[in-house]
């Protein structure tokens, strides 16, 4: 990434988050930056999305994303994460998992990133107040627990759910499902809790973030609440998100925070922690 050239961009994944991130970087709203790849479970339908792009870019499989970008975006499923995540880390990549989940089992890829000059950037998502708990982190924090709710349509499917045979869609008021680690919340729910992961990263880690997951039936909004306690203060930072179109698991604003990350890189002004 010289001075003066685009940053290149690669996106694995073209569903409600990676294909808004991909047309906001096509219509120029990010001055500087330049998507090259894409990639899909379908590489025709992929190809086909991004046909109309002012500047349509390669479609190659998962593997191939950090061949052709400076900057590799992972909005993929959790299952194809490996596939996008090795070969960026390998190649000395940035890379920017939305499957933060996964990367909580797979940490060595922090030490591989060490060697190979790779920079893993974990987005904020669908959260708030990282900021506020990185500069906690600074000092002590004594206490950090995440409390989650969703409509019971959000939850719906979820492993954890599965195996303990909870059906949340039969749910006639709020009911607690799941009280537990960062790390155990990862696994249970891999694709409504990546907040989790990402708040665990940015404060005392997986064992000790601790996360209360709660279908709501009267929710219309996914609602995460952040309580912390620390020895430079004590915040309580609560968001209600909008659910997304395409997929009710996700939150509008997670796209944004994507976009608001990738921003950081070409900005002349950065605001924040």
């Amino acid at each position: 990434m010289g001075a003066g050239q685009d940053i290149t961009l690669a996106i694995a994944g073209l569903g409600a988050i990676g294909m808004k991130v991909a047309r906001a970087v096509d219509q120029g709203s990010l001055p500087g930056m330049r998507l090259t790849a894409v990639s899909a479970r379908d590489l025709d339908g992929a190809r086909a999305k991004v046909a109309e792009f002012h500047s349509p870019p390669q479609v190659v499989v998962a593997r191939e994303l950090a061949q052709h970008a400076d900057v590799v975006v992972d909005c993929a499923p959790a299952s194809a994460f490996l596939d996008v995540a090795e070969p960026a880390i390998a190649q000395g990549r940035t890379f920017m998992p939305l499957s933060v989940g996964a990367l909580l089992g797979h940490m060595d890829l922090v030490e591989k990133a060490s060697q190979s000059g790779a920079k893993i950037v974990v987005p904020t998502g669908a959260l708030i107040g990282l900021d506020t708990v990185r500069a906690m982190a600074v000092g002590e924090i004594y206490k950090v627990t995440l409390q989650t709710r969703k409509p019971p349509g959000g939850l719906a499917g979820a492993p954890h759910l599965v195996n303990n045979d909870i059906d949340v869609l039969s749910f006639t008021e709020a009911q607690c499902v799941f009280q537990g680690t960062a790390r155990e919340a990862a696994l249970g729910f891999p694709a409504n809790v990546n907040v989790a992961a990402a708040l665990a990263l940015a404060g005392v880690g997986p064992e000790k973030t601790m996360v209360e997951v709660w279908a709501d039936p009267a929710l219309k909004r996914n609602r995460q609440t952040v309580t912390i306690e620390s020895d430079s203060g004590e915040a309580t930072m609560t968001i209600n998100n909008i659910p997304s179109d395409e997929n009710p698991k996700t939150g509008r604003i997670t796209a944004n925070s994507v976009i608001a990350t990738l921003q950081r890189f070409t900005d002349p002004l950065v605001a924040g922690t």
